[in-house]
């Protein structure tokens, strides 16, 4: 139940940081407002690592990741704030988001299926597929226009 929660919590803050992110393009551009997006988020990770986990956990422990494509989490980050930027001010902040969960949904099954990335594989299952098709239905039916 804890992990829904945080996911529910997760996307909420990712809906409101779309808004805010795509009202501060909007007056600035997408590559700056993408700069102060991260640099402030960098500032944020530093003040909470340095009271929750620095001396605890070595800094050079990074370099001895196995799979250093892993490490390119932030560069993924900083594509992903101008792409959902760039889709709420095309779409709208809802119809940006549900077609945004739909691909990381199909992506995130796709990574189980094959067991991508060091994940454990889980194999097809047609039932996951059919919901995936109803999220799919639910956007088209959200989107219909009269």
């Amino acid at each position: 139940m804890w992990g829904f929660l945080i996911a529910a919590l997760s996307g909420a803050l990712m809906s409101v940081q779309g808004v805010f992110n795509t009202g501060v393009t909007k007056e600035s551009g997408a590559w700056l407002t993408n700069c102060f997006v991260q640099l402030t988020g960098f500032l944020v990770c530093l003040v909470f690592f340095s009271f929750l986990e620095m001396g605890k956990v070595p800094v050079g422990d990074l370099f001895k990741v196995d799979h250093k494509y892993m490490l390119l989490g932030g560069v993924i980050g900083a594509f992903i704030t101008l792409t959902v930027i760039q889709s709420m001010n095309a779409l709208g902040p809802a119809k940006a988001i549900m077609a945004i969960v739909i691909s990381q949904t199909i992506v995130g099954y796709l990574i189980e299926v094959f067991g991508l990335f060091g994940t454990e594989k889980t194999g097809f299952s047609m039932t996951k597929i059919i919901g995936i098709l109803v999220t799919v239905a639910g956007l088209i039916v959200f989107k219909w226009q009269k």
